[in-house]
């Protein structure tokens, strides 16, 4: 059974004439006569009865032209689909790292959207540590992932685009209060709230410690910098965090650290290499290349 006996067969059966449906679809009355026998002989069964020059649907018929009806519709469905996602329509499924959803990927999405030829994409979003969004981008279940970047993928795209200053938290009231800037040594003296070790800031803070021959008292992990935000401002103790908005409260004190240590965090934008991407990813990865640090 293929595709246009289908549909002759459905413009024969809702015309009810064999003539009038030949006309309808350019072709011979002959040819479609022809193709509806070769159907009926396929699936063994007397779809229309003749009455005269007219036809009608035998009940076998009615039954067929139900199901007929259905994967037409699905097949103009998938046909209207495919088209809109080449024009400003389209899905993307994006993945990033929690210090990413106060504000960059809200607002980099709502301007993407902004843009005519972007008006109708939609988007799923999901959050996790960069490990985890890395195995669901090379599953294909992500199509752009933003975070850290990972040695060792070379079918994977990195691309810095965003590069964060880390920082100091404190609770109001701490003895370092008083200090313009911070050392290394600050976290051996005070209890210490790090990110989950797994994590790209996690792996970059421990790091840091490491480099500088310093053993902070984890007394906590957090994915991201609203947890340990929080817990400073209860009194804790301090962190190192990424310099990003969620930071920014009443409760919390931000300081610098000297300048000798200069630690920063890139942030990458990621996708597979070689993998067909829709008209609508492609257009995204276009637009934060052009918004990005590049």
């Amino acid at each position: 059974m293929t595709l246009n006996q289908m549909m002759y067969f459905y413009e024969a059966a809702r015309l009810q004439h064999f003539n009038q449906a030949a006309e309808k679809l350019h072709i011979s009355e002959p040819s479609l006569s022809r193709s509806i026998n070769a159907l009926e002989s396929e699936l063994g069964v007397v779809l229309f009865e003749r009455t005269g020059r007219n036809v009608v649907l035998t009940k076998t018929g009615d039954i067929f032209y139900e199901h007929v009806d259905r994967i037409l519709n699905e097949i103009n469905l998938a046909d209207r689909k495919m088209h809109q996602l080449t024009g400003s329509g389209g899905h993307i499924d994006l993945a990033y790292v929690a210090p990413l959803a106060g504000s960059f990927i809200p607002n980099v999405c709502r301007a993407f959207l902004l843009e005519d030829k972007n008006k109708e994409v939609t988007f799923n979003f999901h959050q996790d540590i960069t490990s985890k969004n890395i195995e669901g981008l090379k599953s294909g279940n992500y199509d752009i992932i933003f975070g850290s970047f990972v040695k060792d993928e070379p079918n994977i795209k990195f691309i810095p685009i965003l590069q964060q200053e880390l920082v100091v938290i404190i609770p109001k009231g701490h003895p370092l209060e008083e200090n313009d800037t911070l050392d290394a040594s600050i976290f051996e003296k005070y209890p210490v709230l790090g990110y989950t070790r797994k994590s790209g800031l996690g792996r970059l803070t421990r790091d840091f410690f490491l480099q500088n021959k310093v053993e902070p008292n984890f007394i906590c992990e957090s994915p991201d910098e609203n947890g340990i935000a929080a817990l400073v401002a209860a009194n804790f103790g301090i962190a190192l965090v990424a310099d990003v908005d969620s930071i920014h409260r009443n409760d919390v004190i931000i300081k610098k650290l000297s300048t000798e240590y200069s630690l920063s965090h890139t942030v990458y934008m990621a996708y597979m290499k070689g993998r067909y991407q829709m008209p609508a990813v492609k257009r995204m990865i276009d637009f934060i290349l052009v918004h990005s640090m590049h």
